[in-house]
């Protein structure tokens, strides 16, 4: 199974995964055959890619992947509860705890735990998928950090709700990109931390740690952030933590921020590592994220083509890959696999969509 774009569908793929409406409602089931006429509508109903099952990807497992299984197994009692938020029904808000224990013990779970982006996210989902790979991401990194378990307990319940701010701010604010919009949607964008803060200062089952997040994960070490403009070690280990996660996982799914390809958000985190970010956190996050998310098509210095196979734990930015196309543009007659830690003179110099 691997992910593509709609605009990369050529039809009569199979749907490898159930393709559901932003009210849950099944648009087309795993099994169908796609055809072209599907993606306009498709389209107009915010959804972007597709899970398919072809030749290319025999053998490749995203749902082994962790990212996709907190996604699976939360995202859904992460929308209900922020929906019932949304309409002042705080009375089960508080369950949210129930979710980080469920991401913290995936985790723990994991013994050599890579973030690997494997899972899709139409544009209603906006809140709750990036809450969820924000809180996963700050999880894996306080983990590697080894913080204590009651510490990234409360980091992980604040990532869940960073953005909680976002139920006061109108919808229509939600597709502009800081980079182009005026200084007052600026504005009005930014007040969503302050808004999530002063809804959430007396609840008093929420940690410290949890409410700082929610109000300083925009800060930055070197004073340009907000709202407080606070610099290095004045800004919490939390909320340098979720501040990281947040800015690399907006970057690849373009949350107020024109997208990025997974290798080049990465590429921008380490390049203001000290600057904007902690060095720790961003050693972390190094350490952590595959930069070549499993079912990706790549290409090889070596003008090859490739779909990765799966992950090597101990270098994230090496992954083994199956030859599909070579340097000439033909296809094997048998695949050929290439671990990227064994092949020191071979690596990948970018992403495909498609063939």
């Amino acid at each position: 199974m691997r992910i593509i774009s709609l605009d990369s569908v050529k039809g009569d793929e199979l749907l490898a995964k159930d393709v559901f409406s932003m009210n849950n409602s099944l648009l087309l089931p795993a099994g169908t055959i796609i055809k072209t006429e599907y993606v306009k509508r498709l389209k107009e109903l915010n959804i972007e890619y597709l899970y398919v099952e072809d030749d290319l990807s025999k053998g490749v497992n995203l749902t082994n992947s962790l990212d996709f299984q907190i996604k699976e197994q939360c995202q859904d009692a992460v929308r209900n509860l922020l929906v019932k938020y949304s309409y002042h029904d705080e009375g089960e808000l508080e369950d949210i705890k129930v979710v980080a224990d469920e991401i913290i013990l995936d985790i723990m779970n994991e013994p050599e735990v890579i973030y690997n982006l494997s899972s899709i996210r139409d544009k209603s989902d906006l809140t709750y998928s990036h809450s969820l790979n924000v809180c996963a991401l700050s999880v894996i990194l306080a983990f590697r950090l080894k913080l204590p378990k009651s510490k990234i307990r409360e980091i992980a319940i604040g990532c869940l709700l960073h953005d909680i701010g976002f139920t006061y701010i109108s919808p229509e604010y939600y597709k502009l990109n800081l980079d182009t919009c005026s200084e007052k949607e600026k504005r009005e964008i930014k007040k969503h931390i302050i808004y999530g803060y002063t809804a959430i200062e007396k609840m008093g089952w929420l940690s410290a740690t949890a409410k700082d997040i929610i109000i300083s994960h925009h800060e930055r070490i070197n004073g340009s952030g907000y709202p407080f403009r606070l610099k290095e070690e004045r800004i919490k280990i939390g909320s340098r933590i979720a501040a990281v996660c947040d800015e690399f996982d907006s970057r690849v799914y373009g949350n107020f921020i024109t997208k990025m390809k997974v290798h080049d958000a990465i590429d921008y985190i380490v390049s203001q590592a000290g600057v904007l970010f902690d060095f720790s956190v961003v050693k972390a996050f190094v350490d952590s994220v595959a930069a070549y998310p499993t079912g990706m098509l790549v290409r090889t210095n070596e003008g090859e083509v490739g779909i990765v196979l799966r992950q090597n734990p101990q270098c994230p930015t090496r992954p083994v890959i199956r030859i599909v196309e070579d340097h000439e543009g033909k296809k094997p007659e048998n695949w050929i696999e290439k671990n990227l830690t064994n092949e020191l003179t071979l690596f990948i110099t970018d992403t495909l969509d498609t063939l």
